[in-house]
């Protein structure tokens, strides 16, 4: 049976940066990730794929940056004032999230920071790249009522930290700076 809007799909994925070969995410090993199809929970390039799949099938996936997490933008760098970062402890190539002016979590990575300045990276960690996932889908089953209703696997609001198969791109600059030591970070921003 073809996967379809409104199922719940259960996969484990690892995926690489398809250029460089270098592993970015995996969570084999880890309890498969769930989300539902249609609801722009993932990104476009590995939804549209995945329909075409059904329980038990494996695949790689090539996604390009238009389909994931867009092409990196420099205009998306930018230098803030250190007191903005007071309490902080900066460390080059941290990711740092917020809240932007519509109360969305963005996520930043510090580039460089010195006693006046810190250079951040609005980025998302992943765009520009061509991925690469191997996936397998591990469980395929109608949401629930409730899933559907709430528009996540299990009916409640998860984190939108999400990993790295969480859709979207943050284009709105200027958040609070908020450490998170969480091991997730894909980011779903709009």
């Amino acid at each position: 049976m073809a996967i379809k809007n409104d199922d719940v799909v259960a996969m484990e994925y690892t995926v690489l940066d398809a250029n460089t070969k270098d592993k970015l995410d995996t969570n084999v090993g880890a309890a498969p990730l769930e989300f539902i199809i249609g609801k722009g929970q993932i990104i476009t390039g590995l939804e549209s794929k995945i329909i075409e799949l059904e329980k038990g099938d494996k695949s790689d996936i090539i996604v390009e940056p238009a389909d994931a997490y867009g092409e990196y933008r420099e205009d998306l760098l930018q230098k803030l004032p250190r007191e903005q970062f007071s309490g902080v402890e900066l460390k080059e190539g941290m990711s740092l999230y917020g809240t932007d002016d519509k109360g969305q979590t963005v996520q930043v990575i510090v580039q460089g920071f010195t006693d006046e300045e810190v250079s951040i990276d609005y980025n998302h960690p992943m765009a520009g790249k061509t991925l690469m996932f191997s996936i397998a889908v591990v469980d395929v089953r109608a949401a629930t009522a409730d899933e559907l209703s709430a528009g996540v696997v299990g009916g409640h609001v998860h984190s939108e930290e999400g990993g790295c198969c969480g859709g979207g791109h943050c284009d709105t600059p200027e958040p609070e700076p908020v450490e998170n030591t969480s091991c997730c970070g894909g980011g779903h921003c709009s």
